[in-house]
């Protein structure tokens, strides 16, 4: 059984040293950088909710979910205004394969829909078109691609 823990500074510097394997490392960002990221949101009047996901008490991956835009975000996708969004998820190439993946997504939405930054319409979320593990993995929670990009990725969004 997974659960989610706030990223803290007990818990940052275990959550750092995870990482994908290496073909995986062009789909999704480092947790060094998402975890900056989720500082520079907040900072910019925005909202970040980075989380590390783990098994019993052994982290396995990252999680971060946003919602709506930041002061910063130039070219935002129109889908991000009022919406939430799962930003970043990312299991650790010692626990792939295991379906962690998708426990990780089912207990984002379920945080997701207490609304803690208001109600929302959809969460959206996208990816690299060549990453069809992702992509098999968001429809099966129903996530539709709109045809849109956020810069190179495919946006798909699920109707909360």
């Amino acid at each position: 059984m997974l659960k989610l823990e706030k990223i803290n500074g007990k818990n940052v510097w275990d959550i750092l040293k995870l990482c994908v394997s290496e073909k995986q490392k062009n789909f999704v960002a480092s947790n060094d950088i998402s975890i900056i990221e989720a500082f520079t949101a907040i900072t910019g009047n925005g909202y970040a909710f980075p989380f590390g996901i783990y098994e019993d008490d052994t982290p396995i991956g990252f999680l971060m979910i946003g919602f709506d835009t930041d002061d910063y975000w130039d070219n935002a996708p129109l889908i991000a205004k009022g919406n939430y969004n799962l930003w970043r998820l990312m299991i650790d190439k010692n626990y792939q394969n295991k379906g962690h993946g998708k426990e990780a997504v089912r207990l984002a939405l379920e945080f997701i829909k207490t609304f803690p930054c208001g109600k929302a319409e959809y969460c959206w979320l996208s990816y690299k078109p060549e990453n069809e593990i992702a992509s098999q993995l968001y429809r099966s929670f129903g996530f539709v691609e709109t045809g849109e990009m956020d810069e190179e990725e495919l946006i798909a969004i699920l109707k909360l």
